[in-house]
């Protein structure tokens, strides 16, 4: 192969020398989806992609009219479950006047779609959706312009329907049929205005997500489905335990193992290549009983976590500071501090992180389900000194990751081995075992806060204390990002950074009070970390509404009325207001060994608006609860997809419940003891409460990202209800029943 003169060069290059590889594209590219009354099959889209990204700024880089009458969607963002395809497809369809059934849509391909960062913090929605709607609204207003001139008149007199343009006079032609197969190579100015929501004819519909269908069926969905020609399998072994390093192995035994094709140590870095996906994993255990570590204790043991936190973090952040609050705390009529606590979690994706890798020459390809793209390109050319634009990431799903689990370093993995078989399509898939120990965890944390009211149930002061480690350590263009990238020889270094800012994420009350305060301590603790589903909102907002529940109690308030008296926002308001209204508040009749717990919070302080009641039932006997409901009520402005916002509300309500009452990483000085179903279990089915979500639309506002507003205040609103059935306060996660204490039951 030649080698590549220019960047630009490069890339086209890469795109068509690597054509044969996009049998990938034609598994899982483009979401169809179906109108109410509509339904339209559309073909895979195979073949080379017609050319690379280049530039955000052109209409082309988000909106593309193909030669075939279909439009193409392009998003750096990653499909992770969330439904954003059905979304973006709705937004573009709804621009351009074209049914979403003839739509499709690719997303986060480092060869085709813009760099968009990370599919995280919830706002696929507010910035890609913003993107591509502005590029359709241009990309309209370009083609009704060439109409325009065609025929010898104005734009504003010509219509739409599906793609089809009419004159006054009865003239038609297609947007297809004007562009004769040609890009639409302007820039968006700004110049298109979108379409007023009353004129909203796909958004706002529930159109039906084509990536469920396939999940339902059994189809090909997955990065763990693919399978391309000559695809060999391959597994890792990590080391025990953190700082574990290899000591010995003799790896001649391995080598002659049925079906195994290469065995690969570099310093700590061990793996197996084989025909077969078991003879891989076989070959593994093999390397299991082999190999001899030097081990190295992890030094903070679980039941020292909380002192350790309060004693190593050094001096403090000041996030927020309100001078002499300690003093208008502690003169005020009521007054009250408490300490909370969140251990470690995981994402314990259901299944095991998995990507596909290939070097043919210096170019590599991977197939990847991150939700970075191009972070993890630059990434990757750290840790081999390539170039970016000899690196293509493709975007595929994988299972739910929720942050950053396993995705990134299975991919670097998947490349490093890859390396060793060149010309080969090598996929790499964790064992369950890797992903419980190596993934990088929720963080733990600690919280303390302290407040004052007035006798009327005013807050006069909050005082937050945070303490609490990184939220982000994905990959970030240095090598070291990449887990195993530590362990070879020589391995990269690491520096964890990715304090602050998701540290205190919700940690200012949104509440209406004078004076407000919050102190951040960064912890560096035992565990690896990083971004998990909302990062410290959903600590946060369990110990803040925990705590305003506590507050409540000794001012002998209702627990919405005290908050609505303490909002200005009258979205604020009105969640609260329609979740009393649809769950009967008022008339509520509260049976023996039955509780209800309120909670609100509004995600970052400046996303969607979301309140939520829990109901338990507790059984004295038995010494436990049972979660019975949840009733959520959400704002996210603009709703794109009904029934996708409450498939989002819902996800995140189950899943912090199960956060909240059962999950917590064990661990101790050997390493992670959570390697498994039983040692980390979640939430099962039988244990899922009832779920009700209600949506307020707001059509005349942006949409906003909702994906994580309900973590944390799902988690308050829990234990606000074992309070408020048992007398029994726990501020520590997880809410365990064992945790009550049941002999102050009256």
């Amino acid at each position: 192969m030649k080698e590549l003169e220019t960047a630009n060069a490069s890339r086209r290059s890469f795109l068509k020398s690597t054509g044969h590889l996009m049998i990938g594209f034609s598994l899982y590219p483009f979401a169809s989806c179906e109108t109410k009354g509509a339904s339209l099959e559309i073909p895979p889209y195979e073949g080379t992609p017609l050319r690379p990204h280049i530039d955000n700024k052109l209409i082309d880089s988000w909106i593309r009219l193909d030669a075939e009458g279909y439009l193409t969607v392009l998003s750096g963002k990653q499909e992770l479950g969330q439904g954003i395809k059905t979304a973006l497809i709705q937004i573009a369809a709804e621009e351009l006047d074209i049914e979403p059934a003839r739509c499709r849509i690719i997303n986060s391909d480092t060869g085709q779609t813009a760099n968009e960062g990370f599919t995280a913090g919830s706002n696929s929605v507010e910035g890609s959706g913003k993107a591509i709607r502005n590029a359709a609204a241009e990309a309209r207003l370009y083609l009704l312009k060439l109409a325009a001139q065609k025929w010898n008149t104005s734009p504003e007199s010509l219509t739409v329907a599906n793609g089809i343009i009419k004159s006054p006079k009865g003239d038609e032609i297609s947007y297809w049929q004007l562009l004769e197969g040609k890009f639409i190579e302007e820039k968006i100015t700004g110049e298109a205005v979108p379409k007023n929501p009353s004129q909203y004819k796909y958004v706002g519909q529930s159109v039906k997500r084509d990536d469920i269908q396939k999940m339902v069926k059994g189809e090909s969905h997955f990065v763990h489905d693919l399978r391309m020609p000559g695809t060999v399998h391959a597994r890792i072994f990590h080391p025990p335990s953190y700082q574990d390093r290899l000591a010995s192995i003799d790896l001649s035994g391995i080598e002659s193992m049925p079906g195994v094709l290469k065995v690969i140590k570099n310093g700590s870095f061990l793996a197996v290549v084989a025909e077969r996906e078991y003879q891989a994993v076989k070959a593994r255990e093999k390397l299991k009983s082999l190999a001899v570590w030097n081990k190295a204790p992890i030094e903070t043991p679980s039941d020292q976590l909380f002192d350790s936190m309060k004693s190593t973090a050094g001096k403090p952040e000041e996030v927020k500071l309100s001078p002499g609050i300690a003093d208008v705390i502690a003169k005020a009529p009521i007054n009250h501090q408490a300490e909370y606590f969140k251990p470690y979690t995981m994402h314990a994706s259901m299944g095991p992180s998995c990507a596909v890798a290939l070097w043919e020459a210096d170019l590599l390809t991977v197939w990847t389900a991150t939700q970075g793209v191009y972070p993890v390109r630059g990434t990757l050319a750290d840790l081999f000194s390539l170039e970016e634009e000899k690196i293509r990431c493709i975007g595929v799903p994988g299972s739910g990751c929720y942050g950053q689990n396993g995705s990134d370093d299975v991919s670097g993995e998947a490349a490093l081995i890859a390396k060793e078989m060149p010309g080969t399509h090598v996929r790499l898939q964790w064992m369950r075992e890797d992903e419980h120990k190596w993934e990088p965890y929720g963080t733990a944390m600690s919280f303390q806060l302290s407040a004052g009211m007035d006798s009327d149930g005013k807050i006069l002061a909050w005082d937050t204390n945070v303490w609490s480690d990184s939220h982000s350590t994905r990959p970030n263009g240095q090598a070291a990002s990449f887990v195993s990238a530590r362990h070879l020889a020589p391995p990269f270094p690491f520096k964890k950074g990715g304090f602050s800012g998701g540290s205190y994420r919700n940690g200012i009350p949104e509440y209406t009070i004078a004076a407000k305060q919050l102190h951040l301590y960064n912890y560096s603790g035992p565990l690896r970390t990083s971004s998990l589903r909302g990062l410290g909102a959903y600590g946060n907002t369990f110990a803040m509404e925990s705590f305003l529940d506590e507050l409540i109690q000794k001012s002998g308030n209702d627990p919405i009325d005290f908050r609505l008296r303490n909002l200005e926002d009258p979205r604020a308001k009105a969640v609260l207001e329609t979740l009393a209204e649809k769950t009967g508040w008022k008339s509520r009749q509260k049976a023996a060994g039955y509780g209800f717990g309120i909670a609100y919070s509004r995600y970052k302080n400046s996303t969607s608006y979301f309140a939520v009641l829990a109901e338990v039932e507790i059984d004295r006997e038995a010494k436990t609860y049972q979660l019975k409901k949840l009733t959520g009520v959400i704002d996210s402005g603009l709703v794109i997809n009904p029934d996708g916002l409450k498939n989002q509300t819902e996800g995140g309500m189950i899943q912090s419940a199960s956060w909240s009452m059962i999950e917590e990483v064990r661990y101790d000085q050997d390493g992670i003891k959570s390697t498994d179903w039983t040692s980390y279990p979640i939430l099962r089915t039988i244990q899922t409460p009832e779920i009700e979500v209600h949506l307020i639309d707001r059509p005349d506002t942006p949409p906003m990202g909702a994906g994580e507003a309900a973590m944390g205040p799902v988690s308050a609103a829990i234990a606000n209800a074992i309070f408020d059935a048992t007398g029994s306060r726990i501020r520590d996660l997880p809410l365990k029943a064992e945790k009550i204490d049941w002999d102050a039951i009256s």
